[in-house]
């Protein structure tokens, strides 16, 4: 049976037009099997607010909001992201993030309880050639978000940040009270927001969750979301593209890093375990804990050519790799220390395995490839 969501706009705060899309009823599974599970189930009553909800990320959150009977609503401007990734029984707004009146309306609308913020402008390299643009959607932009939240009243603020605040570490693994030196625009511009967030919880009592992404990959199990923002960049998905003729070559920048074969190492993490954190992050606030700022990732590094071997084996073709200069702000590499994120949420990664994430996100591509074509 077909389900529907709203597509909704938010003119001066009054909701003016509603069109309903079709989409298929999701299976009933979610894949987060975490300590804070029955907390987070239990809460039923809880109306979020995601931001980039329509994106990569966004879209895997909403699920498993939904399917923990959560009222949803989404936010996003869809510039990277797409209104059919947002699943059935989420209201989809379309809007920036940073637009405090819209923003303000939607929360007394849907009496919202508690934000996720993913929406963001992420690629390194693009920070590189365009801060202030960075600075404006990520900074900026959350800036406004949460002066709004404050302003409404909301009790709780997850934020999605990134391992690029550490810049080049200096030890392995990063742990989260190691000096943040960004190296990029980007990893700048989610530092200053993570700044903001602390300054807002001690001046008014907001209760937050930053939580820093290493290299999240994958894509959901049963084939429901995944990446699909064109021109993406991150690895993975470039290589699985390649695997499947989507892409001509796959580059790799520098094989002159100081690790065991030249290239840069990443710990890379499956999606759908990066969004069980968040699940626990907003059982933990609930609950009563304390702001805190947690690295999400699985504590092992994989090379760039580790990674392309994996999709090889994987796929069963071989790839067609061109060697090419470093790229701005690369570090060689970043690890996360996740013992804290263990030990604080109770979270427990179920897809902690190269493998698997890279067989998520052939599966993906091969899905997304049918519905281009």
């Amino acid at each position: 049976m077909a389900r529907h969501y709203l597509y909704a706009t938010l003119i001066a705060g009054a909701q003016v037009a509603e069109h309903e899309l079709v989409h298929y009823a999701p299976a009933d599974f979610s894949p987060r099997q975490a300590n804070n599970g029955n907390r987070f189930d239990s809460a039923r009553n809880m109306t979020v607010l995601v931001t980039g909800g329509a994106g990569y990320i966004g879209s895997h959150m909403v699920h498993v909001l939904l399917e923990a009977g959560k009222q949803v609503v989404v936010l996003d401007n869809l510039t990277t992201g797409f209104d059919w990734a947002v699943p059935p029984g989420a209201t989809l707004i379309v809007g920036d993030a940073g637009d405090q009146s819209r923003v303000g309306a939607l929360i007394a609308a849907h009496r919202i309880d508690a934000i996720i913020h993913f929406a963001a402008s992420i690629v390194v390299p693009d920070s590189a050639r365009d801060p202030l643009g960075y600075y404006r959607n990520n900074t900026v932009n959350s800036r406004a978000l949460i002066e709004a939240v404050v302003k409404a009243g909301v009790r709780y603020f997850i934020f999605s940040s990134t391992a690029a605040v550490y810049g080049t570490p200096a030890r392995m693994p990063v742990r989260e009270d190691d000096p943040t030196v960004p190296t990029s625009p980007y990893g700048s511009s989610k530092l200053m927001t993570e700044i903001m967030l602390r300054d807002a919880g001690a001046a008014y009592g907001l209760r937050y969750m930053v939580l820093r992404y290493f290299n999240v990959a994958g894509a959901d199990p049963l084939g429901r979301t995944g990446q699909s923002t064109n021109g993406a960049t991150h690895l993975i998905k470039v290589a699985v593209e390649t695997a499947l003729g989507l892409r001509p070559t796959l580059s790799v920048f520098g094989t002159d890093y100081p690790t065991p074969d030249g290239t840069c190492i990443r710990d890379y993490i499956h999606v759908s375990d990066l969004v069980a954190a968040h699940c626990d992050a907003l059982a933990y606030l609930r609950d009563g804990g304390a702001s805190a700022t947690l690295n999400c990732g699985y504590g092992r590094g994989f090379s760039v050519l580790d990674v392309i071997d994996t999709v090889k084996r994987v796929a069963g073709v071989d790839l067609k790799v061109e060697l090419a200069p470093r790229r701005a702000g690369d570090p060689a590499q970043i690890v996360a220390a996740c013992d804290r994120v263990r030990s604080t949420l109770g979270w427990q990664p179920r897809f902690n395995d190269l493998q698997t994430i890279v067989a998520h996100a052939l599966a993906w591509e091969r899905k997304l490839s049918k519905r281009a074509g």
